[in-house]
């Protein structure tokens, strides 16, 4: 007994090496260290960019189909191969980050998503297309594993939930950021020319190796597991957390990644086809729109779980997400849809803050990237089936018709955290 004390009491030292003080209340950035901020902005910086890359297919889907010769179908296959590769990024990563230090498993990472973006502006056919996207899509997800594992081992508990919100709405801005340069340089260059945009992360890995600290509590780990011991670990003592999270995850991915995948494309669909019909501008300027909602929403989860705890939070956003999903698919007014865009994104993305604090409080320190990486990665790879899904009920209910099937998969999430997640707020890192 006196050694599992003592093992907690140095867990607790480790977690809050270089931690701002406990009394700035909910102003997570008084007193923070050098290193904290360096970590913050570098995981901030890495996913912004990483969702652009990833975000940039569904942007300039409409003109690579009718380049490549692509049916909605066969679009949404690729979408769904680049997300199942981030499953194996993100255990392949993960694991790497575990073995060799959080911040050299993000510059690797940073480096393939980067390649490979580039690399489909030279796509010649479908098929060096799909192989390219396979590529973004392993770094993508190792690049969240490393990140994530850095946020949680860098700052404090009592700060945890609040911090990795900030750092998770680096999602909207990414989205909002493809929109952007979609919008700006497809006239001018072409679809293949803004896919060599997304070289431009490469210039942040150099950074970020330069100057990003690895996090105490992974400098003092005596032991590196090997792949057989990590999974051990995962499947075995801490089994039931790996299951629970994995399922609740890959529910919510589903409806994320079913819904928020075709939106770009439903915005432009004609009227006569049942769509709203907005032109470039109107659908780049209501996608950045929606995606200020999308921040908002994910800094506000980490607030409401740092406040009501995890499950509580997780539980909100998926029920108001399940009800706002299809009032918004079924309006076409373009007034409408500004205004209840960033309502539905707000709901239906926010939760994406809670991932990384509820998993890194699940597991323990030489685990802990890995755990990350696979349950979340894993679930986007199960939420690849989501827009092939999509695409296919499109054809028989129209695009709008299936994208409010999507609400089905936030209750289903919902109802998971309800009966099985295990509730983490507060605890401290091992």
């Amino acid at each position: 007994m006196k050694n599992k004390h003592k093992m907690g009491r140095i867990a607790m030292s480790v977690e809050t090496i270089g931690a701002p003080a406990a009394s700035s209340g909910g102003r997570w950035y008084v007193g923070a260290t050098k290193a904290q901020w360096q970590t913050f902005w570098s995981s901030y910086l890495g996913w912004a960019l990483d969702i652009m890359d990833l975000l940039l297919f569904a942007m300039l889907l409409s003109h690579i189909s009718a380049e490549l010769g692509m049916d909605r179908s066969t679009a949404g296959m690729i979408a769904s191969a680049s997300l199942v590769a981030t499953a194996v990024g993100g255990l392949v990563f993960g694991f790497l980050a575990d073995r060799i230090g959080r911040t050299r498993s993000m510059v690797l990472s940073i480096l393939c998503y980067s390649i490979g973006t580039l690399l489909c502006g030279l796509s010649q056919s479908v098929t060096q297309l799909l192989l390219f996207r396979i590529v973004v899509g392993l770094g993508v997800g190792g690049e969240w594993s490393a990140g994530a594992a850095l946020i949680t081992e860098t700052w404090p508990a009592h700060h945890r939930g609040k911090v990795m919100a900030w750092v998770q709405s680096a999602f909207a801005s990414g989205y909002a950021l493809a929109a952007l340069v979609s919008a700006i340089f497809l006239p001018l260059v072409g679809w293949r020319g803004v896919f060599f945009f997304g070289i431009a992360p490469a210039m942040l890995a150099f950074w970020i190796r330069r100057h990003t600290p690895e996090p105490e509590i992974w400098k003092q780990q005596s032991e590196r597991l090997s792949i057989g011991a990590t999974f051990r670990m995962l499947f075995g003592e801490h089994g039931r957390s790996t299951l629970v999270g994995f399922a609740f995850t890959s529910a919510a991915m589903c409806g994320y990644w079913g819904l928020f995948t075709w939106i770009p494309t439903w915005l432009a669909t004609p009227v006569a086809n049942g769509g709203p019909g907005l032109d470039l501008v109107k659908s780049t300027t209501w996608i950045i729109v929606m995606q200020v909602g999308a921040a908002l929403g994910f800094v506000s989860f980490g607030y409401v779980a740092d406040w009501l705890g995890r499950k509580a939070a997780f539980i909100l956003y998926f029920m108001l997400s399940a009800l706002a999903v299809p009032f918004y698919t079924q309006m076409t007014t373009p007034t409408a849809l500004l205004i209840f865009g960033p309502i539905v994104a707000f709901v239906g993305t926010g939760f994406y803050s809670g991932f990384a604090p509820t998993f890194a409080e699940l597991f323990p320190t030489n685990v802990r990237a890995t755990a990350q990486g696979f349950i979340y990665n894993s679930g986007r790879a199960v939420s690849a089936l989501a827009p092939a899904a999509v695409g296919f009920l499109a054809t028989s209910f129209g695009l709008g018709g299936a994208l409010a099937c999507t609400a089905g998969f936030y209750v289903l999430a919902g109802l998971i955290v309800l009966f099985f997640l295990r509730e983490t707020k507060g605890a401290a890192l091992q």
